[in-house]
């Protein structure tokens, strides 16, 4: 069995392949301020950060589903959204080093929470795209971050021009340079990192799937060091 990745984020690709499975990584494309904006006035309100992750995660994998053949393939398809939420505030990447280094004071001493969303497409159902769309199993799962207090103006500038804490969601890392300034995390740990293992094993087993299917040939101890 195959798992599509509808998402091109380093540290999702890393956390699935050390966890011995090789995905197969489509980009989706989709302009994610312009499907928030949309929801937004659907719904005549701000998305909260559990919605907003649930949503893109969705958009994303139901773009990808949209542009593969119309034969049933014999894959799972997965996309994945993350934000970050600070006092009621949601953050998602900084894009700019301004912005990352006053999101790093800000949150310096405090604890937030971090929401990654999943949705999950079964290519096995419908041969046609339109019935692709509509199916798919859907989790948002979160998890508290606390920042050191202890951490030093030059210590989040020398972090920020790294470059690493601008295209993540919150500015920050767990399974890279910035795992150091982390000081304690509440909840599933992959949930920080951009994906619940934990979460996608449950989701890929209501599709009637084992978890140990998708594996790659090579044993999952193979994949770490």
């Amino acid at each position: 069995m195959r798992l599509i990745l509808a998402s091109t984020s380093p540290a999702r690709l890393a956390l699935l392949r050390a966890a011995g499975v090789e995905p197969e990584v489509v980009p989706s494309a989709v302009d994610e301020p312009a499907t928030v904006a949309q929801a937004e006035r659907v719904r005549g309100r701000p998305l909260t950060a559990a919605e907003m992750v649930l949503l893109l995660a969705r958009a994303k994998a139901e773009a990808v589903s949209g542009r593969r053949p119309a034969a049933s393939e014999d894959a799972l398809l997965l996309g994945g959204d993350s934000a970050f939420e600070l006092d009621g505030a949601v953050y998602g990447k900084p894009g700019t080093a301004a912005v990352a280094r006053e999101r790093w004071i800000r949150q310096r001493g405090r604890t937030g929470v971090l929401y990654s969303g999943h949705w999950l497409i079964d290519l096995r159902e419908g041969a046609g795209t339109g019935a692709r769309l509509d199916s798919g199993r859907g989790k948002v799962t979160s998890a508290s971050v606390q920042f050191a207090a202890d951490l030093t103006d030059a210590e989040i500038d020398a972090y920020v021009a790294t470059g690493e804490p601008l295209a993540v969601a919150g500015a920050f890392t767990i399974d890279s340079l910035g795992g150091p300034f982390i000081e304690r995390i509440e909840g599933d740990p992959s949930t920080v990192v951009g994906l619940s293992l934990p979460t996608l094993r449950r989701l890929v087993r209501a599709c009637g799937v084992e978890w140990t299917d998708l594996w790659s040939p090579r044993r999952p101890h193979d994949a770490i060091g």
